[in-house]
C-alpha cells in the first residue's frame, strides 16, 4: 500500500517500535522450520490475533498513535505448525484517504474542525473509524472496532480475508460499536456497548451466538461520558460512568477537551443481560478513570469487578517535559499509576467495597477465556516502560494470593498485549501458554513468543522469525479452535 508519510518522520509514535508497516504476507511454519527456535508445542489450537494503529497518510496536524489506520497480524497453530499473515483493515475511510492521497480527517489530538470532510464516525464526529483499537473472534469471524464508536469490520481469523462490515441483517445500531465488545464462550453470546453526545448518551446491546442482534437498550447518563471498556458475569453486563470526560461547556462551543473532575464518584451500572433501562442498579465509587477491566463475576449477593484503578487519571504536566512528553502523559501507565483493583457490589443492600489488590503498575490484562463472567484467579498483564506506551514486561498476577511471576525483556524489546491460550485437555485454569507478538528496535525485527503460562519467568519456549518487524499497537485476542469452526 503506497504511503503518504515523510521519510524523516520524527514523531515518537511513527517511528522506532512504533513505525508502520506497508507490506502484507502470507508465511508458513513448518516442523522444524529455521525461522523457529524451540518447538511450536502440538497442543496449542487456534490463533492469535492482534490489532496495530498503523498509518498511511500524513496527519492533518497533530498525530495521536491512536489514529493510525488498522492493521491486522494473525499467526494461527495446529499440530506443531504456524501459519502467519497480515492485512490492512480497509475501512470506508482509509479507502477514502486513499483515493484522495492525503488525509481527510483530524485526528484526536486536533479540532474537529481540521477535518477536510465534513461527515464521518465516532462520538467526538467528523473522526475517522480507523478499525484499529481491538479485535475478537464471534461466530467463527474475527471482528476489529474503534474506541470512538464506529462500525465492525469482519475478517478471516486465520487468513484475514476481509468478510466486510457487520450489518447484523439491517439492525446495525447507528450510534455504532465501541471497542472492547465481550464476548462470552460458554453462551456464544457477545456484549457491546456505544456511546454518543446525544441522550441517552449510551446504549448496551446483545448479539447471539448466531450473529443475530437480540436485544438493545438505551442507557440514561448524566451527559455525554468516555466510557473506554466494560465487564460481564453470568447474569449481568456492568458499564460505568467515570468522573473524565468532555468539558461540557467547552462541548458547547464545538470543542472537546478531556477533563477530570475529581468531586465526582465513579458509577457503575449493573444491569441483566437483557435487561432494559428500568433495571439497571447504580453503584457509586472512588473517582477514577479505567482503561481496562479485567474480569467479573457473582459471589452470592455481591458482583465482584476487577479492574486497573488509575490514582493520577489526569497527570499533571512537568517543568521539563517535552512538548511530546506533556501531550502523551495519559499514555503513561507511570503517571497515571495503573493498580490491579477489585470492587464489590451488594446486589441486596446497595453498597461499594473496594480494595487495591497490587502496588505494581500493570495494565491490558487478560485471562483464560474460558473463565470469563466465571470466579478466577489469574490475570496476565502487561508491565510498560516510563514515559512511553510500550510494554517491557509480562506478568502472571494471582488475584488470591498477589504472587506475580514476571518476564522483563530486554532493552528495546517490546511485547504485545498477551493473551492466555489454554493447551487442548487443559485441566487447570493456568495449563496452558501465553503468546505475544515482540518488536525489537536493536535489530529491526519480529517474534511471535510463546511462554509456559505456569512459568514466565523462564522465558519463552518458542520464538518464530516473523517476515517483517510489526509495529507497535494495542489490543489482541486468543481465539481456541473451537471457536474458529463455530
Amino acid at each position: 500500500m503506497s504511503s503518504t508519510l515523510h521519510a524523516d518522520d520524527t514523531h515518537p509514535y511513527r517511528t522506532g517500535a512504533w513505525q508502520p508497516n506497508f507490506t502484507e504476507y502470507d508465511a508458513v511454519y513448518d516442523i522444524g522450520d529455521a525461522l523457529i527456535q524451540g518447538s511450536i508445542p502440538a497442543d496449542l489450537d487456534g490463533v492469535y490475533l492482534r490489532n496495530t494503529e498503523n498509518p498511511v497518510h500524513a496527519s492533518i496536524g497533530r498525530y495521536h498513535p491512536f489514529d493510525g489506520d488498522g492493521m491486522l497480524h494473525s499467526i494461527s497453530f495446529a499440530d506443531g505448525r504456524a501459519r502467519y499473515s497480515n492485512r490492512f483493515v480497509r475501512t470506508l475511510g482509509l479507502d477514502a484517504e486513499n483515493h484522495a492521497g492525503h488525509a481527510l480527517w483530524a485526528g484526536l489530538a486536533e479540532s474537529p474542525q481540521r477535518s477536510i470532510r465534513t461527515d464521518g464516525w465516532g462520538a467526538r464526529a467528523r473522526l475517522k473509524d480507523a478499525s484499529s483499537t481491538d479485535v475478537v473472534v464471534h461466530a467463527g469471524v474475527a471482528k476489529t472496532s474503534f474506541y470512538q464508536c464506529g462500525d465492525l469490520y469482519r475478517h478471516d481469523p486465520v487468513t484475514l480475508a476481509d468478510l466486510g462490515r457487520e450489518t447484523w441483517g439491517g439492525n446495525f445500531p447507528n450510534e455504532g460499536v465501541s471497542a472492547h465488545t465481550k464476548v462470552d464462550e460458554r453462551t456464544g453470546e457477545m456484549l457491546f456497548f456505544n456511546y454518543s453526545t446525544t441522550a441517552p448518551y449510551m446504549h448496551y446491546g446483545v448479539i447471539d451466538s448466531k450473529d443475530e442482534l437480540v436485544h438493545y437498550t438505551g442507557i440514561p447518563l448524566p451527559g455525554p461520558r468516555l466510557p473506554h471498556d466494560m465487564a460481564f458475569t453470568e447474569h449481568y453486563a456492568i458499564l460505568n460512568d467515570c468522573p473524565m470526560f468532555w468539558d461540557p461547556r467547552l462541548l458547547e462551543r464545538d470543542i472537546y477537551a478531556v477533563r477530570y473532575f475529581p468531586e465526582l464518584p465513579t458509577r457503575f451500572g449493573i444491569i441483566p443481560r437483557r435487561g432494559g433501562s428500568g433495571d439497571i442498579r447504580w453503584f457509586e465509587a472512588k473517582p477514577t478513570y479505567v482503561l481496562h477491566w479485567i474480569n467479573a463475576f457473582e459471589d452470592g449477593d455481591d458482583v465482584v469487578l476487577d479492574g486497573f484503578y488509575q490514582a493520577h487519571p489526569s497527570p499533571a504536566g512537568r517543568p521539563d517535559d517535552t512538548e511530546f512528553e506533556q501531550m502523551f502523559r495519559f499514555l503513561d501507565l507511570d503517571r497515571m499509576q495503573s493498580h490491579p483493583y477489585r470492587w464489590r457490589f451488594n446486589m441486596r443492600t446497595g453498597q461499594t467495597t473496594e480494595e487495591q489488590l497490587d502496588d505494581r503498575v500493570l495494565e491490558f490484562g487478560t485471562i483464560n477465556g474460558g473463565y470469563g463472567g466465571q470466579p478466577y484467579r489469574y490475570t496476565y498483564a502487561v508491565t510498560a516502560k516510563p514515559g512511553w506506551f510500550l510494554f517491557n514486561g509480562l506478568t502472571k498476577f494471582d488475584t488470591q494470593s498477589g504472587v506475580v511471576d514476571e518476564y522483563r525483556f530486554p532493552d528495546g524489546v517490546f511485547a504485545s498485549e498477551s493473551p492466555m491460550a489454554p493447551r487442548v485437555g487443559s485441566t487447570a485454569e493456568d495449563d496452558g501458554y501465553v503468546v505475544t507478538f515482540i518488536t525489537d528496535i536493536n535489530t529491526d525485527s519480529s517474534e511471535c513468543q510463546i511462554f509456559a503460562a505456569q512459568d514466565l519467568a523462564a522465558g519463552p519456549l518458542t520464538r518464530l522469525r516473523l517476515p517483517e518487524r510489526i509495529s507497535s499497537g494495542t489490543h489482541a485476542c486468543w481465539a481456541p479452535a473451537a471457536q474458529l469452526r463455530t
